[in-house]
């Protein structure tokens, strides 16, 4: 509802509907946690938030306030209306999955915002064939001139919000990125809470 606050606990996902022209901010409360983020069409979940066509529309790797992210039928599903973070926001990394973090070394289960994705979608009882790429909030991997990526830690502070208005009525996901192996949830690798915040 509009006005309500929401949490995505740590390593777990978060699915809500919001109606066309609504805004919703993503709180990164700690300063620290990235948040994977999808938006998919309510009246049709085959059509979503692309990374790929919103960088082709926006012509750039990151967007500005005013930019819309794209849908991967080219129609704008989410705006960005304002950032009080330093504005890094990934738009090139796949969310994880169990693969990654077996490639990655890890032995057994390991939470992961593939199943974050699905999970939060069962329990409104929805299903996606497939995960789209996330917009990775706050996710700072930097790109050298030559194409060299870096797997940095935020430059977001306790406090930092995203503001995105949807486009069209929408589901939107969020994942607290659950990656503790790599340092792209702060130093210490600790998974922390987000809140959302419904206009």
């Amino acid at each position: 509802m509009p006005g309500e606050s929401l949490i995505v606990p740590a390593r777990k996902g978060l699915a809500v509907k919001i109606a066309a022209g609504h805004s919703f901010q993503v709180v990164n409360t700690h300063g620290t946690q990235v948040v994977d983020t999808w938006a998919f069409n309510a009246a049709d979940l085959s059509e979503f938030m692309s990374m790929e066509h919103s960088r082709a529309g926006f012509r750039r790797l990151c967007a500005r306030i005013g930019d819309s992210y794209l849908s991967n039928r080219r129609r704008p599903i989410l705006t960005l209306a304002d950032d009080t973070s330093p504005g890094r926001h990934d738009t090139l990394i796949a969310a994880c999955d169990p693969y990654r973090y077996r490639a990655l070394g890890h032995q057994g289960p390991h939470d992961n915002c593939t199943e974050n994705l699905a999970d939060a979608l069962a329990a409104l009882g929805l299903k996606v064939p497939e995960t789209p790429a996330p917009l990775n909030l706050f996710m700072n991997i930097p790109w050298e001139p030559n194409g060299d990526l870096f797997w940095n830690e935020p430059m977001s502070l306790p406090g930092d919000a995203v503001t995105l208005r949807a486009e069209m009525d929408v589901v939107a996901v969020f994942s607290t990125c659950p990656m503790d192996l790599l340092p792209i949830n702060g130093k210490d690798g600790v998974i922390r809470e987000v809140e959302i915040r419904l206009a």
